[in-house]
C-alpha cells in the first residue's frame, strides 16, 4: 500500500522521463508568438501556410468567415479556450491543455506515462479506444470484468487498485461516468482509488460525459489531482464531435512534458474558434444538458415500464441489460437491418448491452419496436 494515508496528500513518484527535460515544440506558432513579443505580428514573412491562396471556390461554398480560418494553424496553447473554461468552471489556466478530442488526448497521456512494455489496467469492455492505444504503444494490458449486481453495471474499482499493485502497473483507466454502462462513482471514491493505487501508478480518469452529472459544476470538478489526468471533450455536452476538441486537466508539470510530445497544431483555427463560441453561449449548452437528462429519464421509465433492466446512468445515453448476448445480438442487427442503430458494445463479457442514445429521434412511437417486443418476450 502507499505510504501515504490521504488522498489529499498523493505525491507521485514521477519516472525519470516526465522530470527530465525532454524535448521542446519547435514551432510554436504566430499567437504564441505574439503573446510572447507582446504585440501583433502582421508581416507573416515566414510562414509556409498558403497565405496568398484566394480560396475562391471555399469562399463560394462556405462564406469569408469559414476560408479566414484555414490559412493559418490553430493557437498551440488554446488560451482562448482555455480563458473561457477557466472562467465558466474554475479552472486554473495553467492546469489545462487543450487538444483534438478526448481520444487524442487519451493517446497523448499514454505517450507521456507509458513506455512499450508497461502495464496498464482497465475494464473489460469499457470505451474500448483506451485498449486500442494502449496496445498501439506497446503496453501490456489488464482488463479486469465489471461488477455486476441487480441495477449495477460498474468498474470494480478495488480489483482495479489490487490489480495495479500485484502487476505493478503504469496507469489505470477509469471512464468515470462509465461508458458503455453510465454508471457514476462518486468524488470519494475516486479520491479512494487514487490513494490505493501505487504512488507510481497513473490514474487516467476518462469524463468525457462528466458534463451530464447533476454535479457537473462542483468545485471537485475543477480540479488538478496529484497523480491523476483527467480528460473532457467538447463532443457530448457542446456537440462539436466532429471539430475535434477536448481537453486534460492535471498538475502543470505534467502537461508540460505532455506538451513536449503533442501534435503541435492538432487543434484548427476553425475548431478554437467554434468552441469560443459555443463557450460563450453557455445557456444553450446548458438548455442541451437539461434537455437531454429529461429525454434520459423519459427512456429509462418506458423501457422500465416494459420490465427492462435499465440501468442507472449519469451520460446522455441509457444502458439496458438483456438476459443474453445472443439476444442483444439479434436486436441490435434487426435494428440496424430497420435503419435504426443503437449501440452494442464489441466487448463479449458485456455483450448483452445495448446502449441508447437520449435524443428526441429515441422516444418517437415505434422508433424501438424491435427492441420493445424483445423486451417484453424475455421479461
Amino acid at each position: 500500500m502507499p505510504s501515504h494515508s490521504k488522498p489529499t496528500n498523493i505525491q507521485p513518484c514521477y519516472p525519470e522521463r516526465l522530470t527530465g527535460e525532454g524535448p521542446h515544440n519547435p514551432f510554436p506558432g504566430i499567437k504564441v508568438l505574439e503573446r510572447r513579443i507582446g504585440k501583433e505580428i502582421p508581416h507573416r514573412l515566414g510562414s509556409n501556410e498558403g497565405l496568398d491562396m484566394p480560396h475562391r471556390a471555399l469562399r463560394e461554398h462556405f462564406g469569408d468567415a469559414l476560408a479566414e480560418h484555414v490559412y493559418c494553424y490553430g493557437d498551440a496553447e488554446a488560451l482562448g479556450v482555455r480563458q473561457r473554461l477557466s472562467a465558466q468552471q474554475g479552472i486554473a489556466l495553467e492546469t489545462m491543455l487543450v487538444d483534438a478530442g478526448a481520444d487524442s488526448l487519451m493517446a497523448l497521456a499514454l505517450r507521456t506515462t507509458c513506455e512499450p512494455g508497461d502495464t496498464v489496467v482497465s475494464t473489460a469492455g469499457t470505451y474500448p479506444t483506451f485498449g486500442y492505444f494502449a496496445k498501439g504503444q506497446g503496453c501490456r494490458l489488464i482488463e479486469l470484468g465489471y461488477h455486476e449486481a441487480p441495477g449495477v453495471l460498474a468498474p470494480d474499482l478495488e480489483a482495479l487498485a489490487t490489480t495495479a499493485r500485484q502487476e505493478n502497473a503504469q496507469l489505470v483507466y477509469l471512464a468515470n461516468p462509465d461508458n458503455p454502462s453510465g454508471h457514476l462513482h462518486s468524488d470519494s471514491a475516486i479520491l479512494k482509488l487514487r490513494d490505493a493505487l501505487p504512488d507510481t501508478c497513473w490514474l487516467l480518469l476518462d469524463e468525457a460525459y462528466g458534463d451530464f452529472r447533476d454535479d457537473a459544476g462542483s468545485e471537485f470538478a475543477a480540479k488538478a489531482l496529484p497523480g491523476v489526468i483527467r480528460l473532457r471533450t467538447f463532443s457530448k455536452a457542446h456537440g462539436l464531435a466532429g471539430l475535434r476538441i477536448g481537453y486534460a486537466i492535471a498538475d502543470p508539470e505534467v502537461l508540460a512534458m505532455m506538451m513536449k510530445v503533442r501534435i503541435h497544431y492538432a487543434v484548427s483555427t476553425l475548431t478554437l474558434a467554434a468552441a469560443e463560441v459555443v463557450l460563450d453561449h453557455p445557456e444553450e449548452v446548458n438548455q442541451h444538458v437539461a434537455d437531454v437528462k429529461v429525454r434520459r429519464e423519459r427512456l429509462a421509465d418506458h423501457f422500465r415500464a416494459l420490465g427492462a433492466d435499465v440501468l442507472p446512468s449519469a451520460t446522455n445515453f441509457v444502458g439496458i441489460r438483456l438476459p443474453s448476448a445472443e439476444l442483444a445480438e439479434r436486436v441490435h442487427r434487426e435494428l440496424l437491418e430497420a435503419g435504426r442503430l443503437i449501440a452494442r458494445p464489441a466487448h463479449p463479457s458485456i455483450g448483452h448491452v445495448l446502449r441508447i442514445t437520449a435524443v428526441a429521434d429515441a422516444l418517437v412511437p415505434g422508433r424501438l419496436a424491435i427492441l420493445e417486443q424483445a423486451i417484453k418476450e424475455h421479461a
